[in-house]
């Protein structure tokens, strides 16, 4: 089946939204190609790194379920991703059995481990989910407010281990792991999110903590999310989600063939001055095949600008072509 640059555009987005009130705009986007989405937390929610007092109290499995389901009716194979992090942010609390907490997960075997992720996952299943954006692969051992209180551990190889667990338990119930966020953020003086900013480590020192993402890809992590800003000692020009140079490495010197994810575009440390659409642009080109873009009414416009740059040859249609069609096999489970 041959699809055209509109539906190719719509197919690589994974729009976010911390609410269930997009009906308006996801019908229209997934009627015209659209594949993903995101079903978020609020600002605050993710700050606390905990689902609010009322959403707990009000969403109950059949109202988390009931919009997945309206979606479904209009794109059966509709991807569906959520954060649910080890030890960080768990979008289905109080939704679905818990994950262990990280103390606990280090005491676990292997083995055990990997059962307690399946579980979680088997639960979020039934609810409609496809995809964790998960595990967090950064090791820590600077500051780093963005990812404080969200990743699990300083050395390498006990997060690799915890990764890799978590990897095969929640992949074999079916849901997507999306191992987070490559190269890896050791050490960031502030959040990407709200400003401007670059990660100075060693190259020598970022292959060094980068074991994590290494144990994700041998136990077959079907997806890796890029981080949001840039990593200097690979290129000081663009955040680590519109590198190409950072893209590469993940490709040829780590050896990952699966699905690439851009972190948030809208993150001022990866537009860097850029509009939304610029930025869009050049994480395709770069190598990115599913961009994590906020929802809303802007979301038809974005599409068209997408698709407009491929016929404009601002991004190749065969660059755009690959990375829809790795989004669709993911959708069916390839």
């Amino acid at each position: 089946m041959s699809f055209s640059p509109d539906q190719d555009a719509r197919a690589i987005l994974l729009p976010a939204f911390d609410t269930f009130d997009f009906m308006d705009v996801m019908a229209l986007f997934l009627e015209k190609g659209g594949c993903s989405v995101l079903l978020g937390e609020s600002r605050s929610e993710y700050v606390a790194r905990s689902m609010s007092a009322e959403r707990l109290a009000g969403e109950t499995a059949d109202v988390f379920r009931a919009p997945i389901a309206r979606l479904k009716a209009i794109c059966p194979q509709l991807i569906v991703a959520v954060d649910q992090e080890l030890g960080g942010i768990q979008r289905l609390q109080g939704l679905v059995p818990n994950l262990p907490s990280l103390d606990e997960a280090h005491a676990l075997s292997d083995e055990a481990l990997a059962e307690r992720c399946r579980v979680t996952a088997m639960a979020a299943r039934e609810l409609g989910v496809s995809m964790f954006l998960a595990p967090i692969a950064d090791v820590i051992d600077g500051q780093n407010p963005w990812l404080r209180g969200r990743t699990m551990g300083t050395y390498p190889e006990a997060v690799a281990r915890l990764v890799s667990a978590f990897v095969t338990g929640v992949q074999s119930a079916g849901i997507t792991a999306v191992t987070k966020h490559f190269p890896g953020f050791n050490d960031l003086e502030q959040d990407p999110a709200l400003v401007d900013v670059s990660l100075h480590t060693p190259l020598d020192r970022l292959l060094h903590n980068a074991l994590p993402f290494k144990a994700a890809i041998a136990a077959g992590t079907r997806a890796i999310m890029t981080g949001p800003a840039p990593v200097a000692a690979i290129d000081r020009e663009n955040a680590a989600s519109t590198s190409p140079a950072v893209m590469t490495m993940l490709r040829d010197a780590f050896g990952f063939k699966g699905l690439i994810v851009s972190d948030d575009l809208d993150a001022p440390a990866t537009m860097r001055g850029r509009s939304l659409l610029e930025t869009a642009i050049a994480a395709v080109n770069a190598g990115a095949d599913l961009l994590l873009v906020g929802g809303g009414p802007h979301l038809e416009a974005l599409c068209d600008g997408l698709a407009a740059a491929a016929q404009s040859g601002q991004i190749s249609p065969d660059r755009l072509a690959e990375a829809a069609t790795r989004v669709r096999r993911n959708a069916v489970g390839l």
